[in-house]
């Protein structure tokens, strides 16, 4: 009989030669359990999508009944459903007053393309601008918005006109023009290796896009729900987007993503054409509970004040040789070291096993799409000081038994 790993390598399309493959047996807080009911303290939180934690009580219990009630219906009008309308209330009163109207989707990228499309028919200009180092997804327009042409290549040709601008440079400003109909950003670049633009270059953009008619469009699919050490990003910087982009942690750990402008805006999405932009599944009514106890949790605990301490409490512990630099937003970490190799040798050493502390196995990391010579650290914001602790002491043992 084959192997769950065989069957994996079988019957699963593979994203890389050679993936990982940790066989999880279960999960709970910040902790991941192998087969062999080994813990390994999770720092990838499903790459920023499990911000309450792995299966939080709550968030479980709202699955469980709503999918006691009633699974998928008909989304988008023809039936209303309250795990949608109550999700994107709680939503809009978290967010400005020119945010206040969701459109929920299936994924972050799903999200971008709505908004690519809601932009262009706002404006009725055809030009975007993105950012080089920056990722908004892997379906064609996002792929063509992605500032990475090794990952854009082979799947060229892509939308036409789209341009890619230096990221944080205010001469990159200049080509915003009456001709652009969105900038789309990252608030902060997170596969670039966590790359934080200045508060004088975000101010100095919502400006030109004021100054140009061009929409401002922000992608906190990564850094939204409280990790950067405030609800949303943006707030930082003291701007307001004109079409928010969310997933990853919007559903609870469901899929999910949602973008978010003014009732105003998005109207235009229900006539000429009619239905402008559709889904089959976008607001899943179990995603939408699920989404809806996580961001509760979220507000109640105030997680996102916890964020600056726990950040700091790591920033203090990764003191290694290897380590060249540490990049931080919150708990949005990047480890730089010398190379893609050993990244990936310290990862390896983490999740084997080979590098230990107490009760726990090891840790679960990754790296950075543009950034391969970082490991990423995005944990659940549950995670705990005494979980800190002991994550960065098995970073630094795996980098000891790496690194000459």
């Amino acid at each position: 009989m084959m192997t769950e790993r065989q069957l994996f390598q079988q019957h699963l399309a593979p994203t890389s030669p050679e993936p990982m493959a940790f066989p999880v047996s279960r999960a709970a807080g910040a902790i991941l359990y192998d087969d062999a009911d080994n813990a390994f303290i999770d720092l990838i939180g499903g790459i920023s999508v499990c911000n309450v934690g792995h299966c939080h009580p709550r968030v479980v219990a709202a699955i469980r009944e709503q999918a006691g009630q009633y699974l998928h219906v008909m989304v988008y009008g023809e039936a209303l459903q309250s795990p949608q309308v109550q999700y994107a209330r709680l939503l809009a009163e978290q967010l400005p007053a020119s945010l206040d109207c969701v459109y929920f989707t299936n994924s972050g990228a799903e999200a971008v393309e709505g908004a690519m499309k809601l932009a262009k028919r706002l404006t009725n200009r055809t030009e975007i601008i993105a950012c080089h180092n920056s990722y908004h997804g892997s379906t064609q327009g996002a792929l063509s918005l992605l500032g990475d042409e090794y990952f854009r290549n082979a799947f060229r040709p892509l939308l036409p006109d789209i341009r890619h601008v230096q990221h944080n440079n205010f001469e990159s400003l200049a080509f915003i023009t009456g001709r652009t109909a969105c900038i789309v950003l990252e608030t902060v670049q997170a596969e670039g290796g966590v790359l934080a633009p200045s508060l004088s270059w975000m101010e100095a953009l919502r400006r030109r896009c004021d100054e140009t008619g061009a929409l401002l469009v922000l992608d906190e699919i990564q850094v939204g729900f409280g990790r950067t050490g405030t609800l949303w990003g943006f707030e930082q910087y003291g701007i307001v987007p004109d079409i928010l982009l969310l997933g990853k942690a919007l559903g609870g750990g469901m899929p999910l993503g949602a973008f978010i402008a003014s009732n105003g805006k998005m109207q235009a999405l229900a006539h000429n054409p009619v239905l402008g932009h559709i889904t089959t599944f976008g607001g899943h009514p179990v995603s939408c509970a699920a989404g809806k106890a996580a961001l509760e949790v979220m507000l109640e605990e105030r997680l996102w004040q916890q964020v600056p301490a726990k950040e700091q409490l790591f920033l203090s512990l990764l003191q290694h040789r290897a380590i060249k630099q540490v990049r931080s937003k919150g708990l949005m970490i990047a480890i730089e070291l010398d190379s893609y190799e050993t990244v990936l040798q310290v990862i390896g050493a983490c999740t084997r096993g080979q590098a230990a502390d107490g009760a726990y196995k090891g840790v679960f990391t990754d790296w950075f799409l543009f950034a391969a010579n970082c490991i990423r650290i995005v944990p659940p914001l549950t995670i705990t000081e005494a979980e800190i602790t002991s994550a960065c002491r098995i970073l630094l043992q795996a980098m000891d038994q790496v690194v000459a």
